[in-house]
This record gives structure tokens, C-alpha cells and sequence, in this order.
């Protein structure tokens, strides 16, 4: 056994390289070796030039390994270099199967650690200026995966869709359709939506309208994964806004 031997993981944050934590930024100092991910800025990886790096992200239609041979990735670095930090882009307890990893590198004895990082559901909606909570309009949030492990819509869609509460889905673009659909049985064509892809980077883009006008919105931007899509009063303002802003462009364009 490697007595230096240890699993860190860390978030990365939503995708702008400042928003990692400096707890995790240290972590990155000491490490050994990194398992990264797709949705990790390659600027991070900046702050850990003696490491190792191994990619081992995944993407829809291409996995460049499953989780199991991810988890066997750590523990043989682990066991062999020492200190593997698991770079997981948002908050590694925030649908990344953290803890499947966390589980089976105790499994074989290697110490662990776990570093939060800032979650794409929270940070990328406050990008463009909504919240997820405001007096009056939302007392409280979901965060839902687009895709449970059966490949199917989350049950858990149609009870949230149900409530006044804020309702974010990650991992959902592919079942944009369905989703809508969801909202659409329940009468609420006219709720505020809104779509954000590659949040709080250079080249985010979003589109914002109601259940009704959202799917058009996307295709006619053009945008795409990986995106959060988020439903609720709280967008409300910023669809006003948008409204606005476009009325005054026309007026300039005239």
C-alpha cells in the first residue's frame, strides 16, 4: 500500500476558470495525477503542471470510459503515483457520481477528501440575472437530471412541474421535447423558461421565453449541450427585459 496514497475530489466550478475555490486550487498544487473531465476549463489544469493528467470525460453518444473503469483508473494511479485529484466539473455531489468513487477507493484502503465546487444550477442561471429564489415569486428550487440511468426522463420532472418552486434541469437538451411536454399537460404553457449554454463563459448563449416559445428559441439560436434549461416566475423579469431590449433595437433598425 502507498502510504501516500489519497483521492481528492474536487469541483471545478460551472465553467469560468476564476470560479474553482482555492481550497481546490491548493488541492491542484499537490497532486499527482488528474482524472478531468469534459466539462473542466483546460485553463484549470494551469495550476497543476507537475501532474499527470488523464482525460476521462464523457460526452452523449461518447464515453471514453465507463465509470467502472474509472473507478479502477484511480485506484491503480493511486495506488502506484499517490495523490489523484478527480476533477468534476460544478460540484462532484451534484449528479457526478461522486460518491460511487469516493465508495470504491475506501474500498481498497486510499484515503479521501472532497472538495465542493460551485454547481451549474445555481451559478449559471444568476449569469444572465435570474435567481432561483425571490420573495414573493419562489420560496424554493429543484435540480433534476434530464436523464435518470434507465436513459428515461426523471419521474420527479412532473411533481416539481406541479409546484411554484423553481424547477433547473441539467443534462436535459436531448429531452427538450419531453420536457416541454411535461408542462405543457399541466397548463402551463405561458410559464417563464429559459435555456443558457456554456454558462458564465465568453461564449455563453441563451434564449429566454415560456414553455410555449422555448423549443423554437433554442433552434432558432441554435443552441445546444451543454446547456442548463430552467422553468419558473423567477425568469420572468429577464424575459421582460429581453422583450425590451429587442423593441428598442427594432425602433433603431426603423
Amino acid at each position: 500500500m502507498n502510504p501516500k496514497a489519497k483521492l481528492t475530489l474536487v469541483g471545478a466550478g460551472p465553467g469560468d476558470p476564476d470560479l474553482i475555490t482555492l481550497k481546490g486550487v491548493k488541492a491542484l498544487k499537490s497532486a499527482d495525477v488528474i482524472l478531468y473531465d469534459a466539462l473542466v476549463n483546460p485553463l484549470i489544469l494551469e495550476h497543476a503542471p507537475q501532474a499527470k493528467k488523464i482525460f476521462v470525460g464523457k460526452r452523449k453518444g461518447f464515453h471514453r470510459y465507463t465509470q467502472d473503469e474509472i473507478n479502477d483508473i484511480i485506484v491503480e494511479q493511486a495506488l502506484s503515483f499517490g495523490h489523484v485529484i478527480r476533477l468534476k466539473g460544478g460540484d462532484p455531489f451534484v449528479f457526478g457520481r461522486g460518491s460511487e468513487e469516493i465508495d470504491h477507493a475506501e474500498n481498497f484502503g486510499i484515503r479521501t477528501e472532497i472538495i465542493s465546487g460551485i454547481s451549474s444550477s445555481i451559478a449559471v442561471p444568476s449569469s444572465i440575472g435570474i435567481p432561483l429564489t425571490k420573495r414573493g415569486v419562489s420560496e424554493s428550487f429543484w435540480v433534476i437530471t434530464g436523464c435518470n440511468s434507465e436513459r428515461q426522463l426523471s419521474q420527479d420532472l412532473a411533481l416539481a412541474a406541479q409546484s411554484s418552486a423553481t424547477i433547473v434541469v441539467l443534462m436535459g437538451m436531448h429531452k427538450l421535447p419531453e420536457i416541454v411536454r411535461v408542462f405543457k399537460k399541466l397548463n402551463k404553457g405561458s410559464l417563464p423558461a429559459a435555456v443558457i449554454q456554456n454558462g458564465t463563459l465568453d461564449n455563453e448563449k441563451s434564449v429566454v421565453g415560456n414553455v410555449d416559445s422555448i423549443i423554437d428559441k433554442v433552434e432558432s439560436k441554435g443552441l445546444s449541450s451543454p446547456a442548463i434549461i430552467l422553468f419558473g416566475e423567477v425568469a420572468r423579469r429577464e424575459s421582460q427585459f429581453n422583450s425590451i431590449i429587442h423593441s428598442l433595437n427594432l425602433e433603431k433598425a426603423s
